[in-house]
């Protein structure tokens, strides 16, 4: 699909806007903006999708979920829009450290997946699916929902994050109702 910026800048403020008043009708505030699927993957690689979204966060005032060391990051930066990295609990990475995007996702090992978050949280490392390790950013981490074993992929993610920030004296920040 080929998009321009400004169409990229209008779907992400159309569908930004709708969220934030769905948000606001439960007392809740949005606290970023997150593209999805294609269009973060178009991001990653397209100038021009990067510099739409860009254009929604700064209408929005909203910080961006993204990828480091790409199109994303690099306009991010550029234009002083505050984003975080993330890194995808469930996915496997090839050697440029990108995600590996499955029509379906297969149930991973719990356990193993805290693990690669936590290398991945603590030494910037992933390995890749050839066993190089390749860099990485991880600061929010995504558990697909339609991995079959999600729940307890997120549980132990979170378990194993909190231990260490607990340990470390960091609080997880939760959102609250106001």
């Amino acid at each position: 699909m080929k998009l321009s910026r400004d169409e990229v800048s209008a779907l992400v403020l159309y569908q930004t806007g709708a969220l934030q008043a769905f948000a606001a009708a439960e007392g809740v505030a949005l606290a970023h903006i997150k593209p999805h699927g294609a269009l973060f993957g178009m991001a990653q690689r397209e100038e021009a999708i990067a510099e739409g979204i860009a254009d929604a966060a700064l209408a929005t005032g909203l910080p961006v979920i993204a990828y480091s060391d790409c199109a994303m990051s690099e306009v991010f930066t550029r234009r002083g829009i505050a984003f975080s990295c993330e890194f995808y609990a469930d996915l496997d990475y090839d050697d440029d450290g990108r995600q590996i995007i499955a029509k379906q996702h297969r149930a991973v090992a719990a356990a193993e997946v805290a693990a690669k978050v936590k290398r991945a949280v603590d030494e910037g490392l992933t390995r890749s699916i050839s066993g190089k390790d390749v860099p990485v950013v991880a600061q929010s981490i995504c558990v697909h929902s339609d991995t079959p074993n999600a729940v307890e992929v997120a549980k132990v993610v979170h378990q194993t994050l909190s231990r260490q920030l607990f340990a470390s004296d960091q609080v997880l920040a939760v959102p609250t109702r106001k």
